[in-house]
This record gives structure tokens, sequence and C-alpha cells, in this order.
């Protein structure tokens, strides 16, 4: 399938959908592009347009510098999506990508732009929750690709493979600086509603810990745990889809319902 780029470097549209009633913007996880969501629109109600946030650093913006801070990050994502934000939308979001659209629902708020009917959040714990860990962006060269190997997260043709390695490895300590720099303000509750998804083998991510996102919403809240690791979401993505999807037809239905004749 040929990629149909929007207007803006931020946003990648696998497939234009424009007579769609909700938008589901994704978001990846520390070192992963649009390409984690390729298969998405295929699998999502019809009536769900994909849209792959394209950040600087990957993909077709390699050569572009990275953040490493999130608050300006979100910022410069929330002035790009302002002129697609013309209908419903919801938010997706892996580990880094949760966070991401956990800050960017609540910047929207706080600028009184339109704000996003759902937040799916996944694997990452809940914001509240203080980082005990030691950073690791920082660790030496053998250290951070020791780490990379126990998180499983990166292909292993690529960790053996020295010259991928040297491209990859600033854009994630970029990555898990911004995430391990990240400090959490207290505000109140989203307007919206939120579900977290989590693997049930995932030991970096438990299920306390992802239950404890109920706290960040006035709306309902729903927990989903899959079979799988940390990145449940390629080897149990066909269920992960099967019931995002059940609960985005969900979320059209009550957009129809609330749309005035």
């Amino acid at each position: 399938m040929t990629e149909l780029r929007a207007t803006s470097p931020w946003l990648s549209y696998p497939r234009l959908n424009p007579s769609a009633a909700l938008r589901l913007f994704c978001f990846p996880y520390a070192g992963g592009g649009v390409h984690i969501f390729r298969a998405w629109p295929e699998s999502l109600p019809p009536t769900v347009e994909v849209c792959p946030v394209n950040l600087p650093g990957r993909g077709s913006r390699l050569l572009e510098t990275p953040f490493t801070r999130l608050t300006p990050l979100v910022q410069s994502i929330a002035q790009s999506l302002l002129p697609h934000l013309s209908k419903p939308f919801a938010f997706f979001g892996h580990s880094m990508g949760a966070l991401i659209g956990f800050e960017l629902a609540r910047y929207l708020r706080k600028e009184q732009s339109p704000e996003p009917v759902h937040l799916f959040v996944s694997g990452r714990r809940a914001p509240q929750i203080l980082n005990t860990e030691p950073s690791t962006y920082n660790l030496p060269e053998a250290g951070f690709l020791a780490y990379l190997q126990r998180l499983k997260g990166t292909p292993g043709e690529i960790l053996e493979h020295p010259e991928l390695m040297r491209l990859m490895l600033p854009l994630l300590r970029a990555d898990f600086e911004m995430v391990e720099t990240y400090i959490y303000s207290k505000d109140a509750p989203l307007n919206c509603s939120i579900t977290a998804f989590g693997g049930l083998q995932d030991d970096k991510v438990k299920q306390e810990r992802l239950e404890a996102w109920r706290k960040q919403t006035s709306r309902h809240f729903s927990l989903r745990m899959l079979p799988g690791d940390h990145f449940y979401l390629h080897t149990a993505e066909s269920l992960l889809l099967q019931i995002l999807s059940s609960e985005l037809n969900q979320l059209v239905g009550s957009i129809g319902r609330t749309t005035p004749p």
C-alpha cells in the first residue's frame, strides 16, 4: 500500500478516510515509528481514520533531532494537530506514547482546544506513580545495549548490527531521556474516558500500576490485560485490534447519538 502523506510532517495516514466519524491518533513507544500501526487501518472499523503521529528522529524524519523533553514535544504536536481536530478524535499510545497522549490531552484542555473523546493508554504505569528506578539513557554504551536486550523491544538483528545501532542509539537515548526526566504535575482528571491495556507477563508494568490510571479520568475507566510481555501489542496484535474495534464502535455509536440531526 502506498503511504499517503498529510500536509504536516507530523502525520502519516496509511489510508485516507475522509468519511470517517472518528480519528484515532497513535503515538509510538521509545524508538518506534509510524510503522507500528501500518496494519491497523485494515483491522479497525471503517468509521475510524487511523492517524499515526510521526515524531522527529525516525522514519521520514530520521535526520531531525529528536526531543529530549516531553513538554516542548507535546506543544509541537498540538500545534500540528489542531487543523486535524475538526471531527471527534481519540488517542492511543504505548509506553512512551501513552505518556505523550495523556499530556497532550491535558495540554489541549488547558489551551481550550478540542479534547479527545477517549484515551487509550498501553504498557505504561499511571503518571502519578513516581519512577524509583535509576536512569538508563545516560548509561555507557555496553550497559545501555544490555538494558535494551532485557526490554526485548529492539529486534535482535538490529542489536547485533553495529551500523544500525549507531543510527538507533541517539534516538533511543533521547526517547528514554524524555520519559525518565518527566515530572508529573497534579491536575484535575480528564473529561474523557480511559482504557488501559497491559501485558499479563509484563514485568515492567504490573497490573496495579495500570489500574491507577483510573484516577486520571472523571468518566468511565476500564483495564484490559492481554497475553504477552511489555511488547504484547505485537505478539497479541490481532486480539488488541479486536478489543479496540469493539470500543471504537461504541465510541462512534455514542458520537452519533449526541450529534444534532
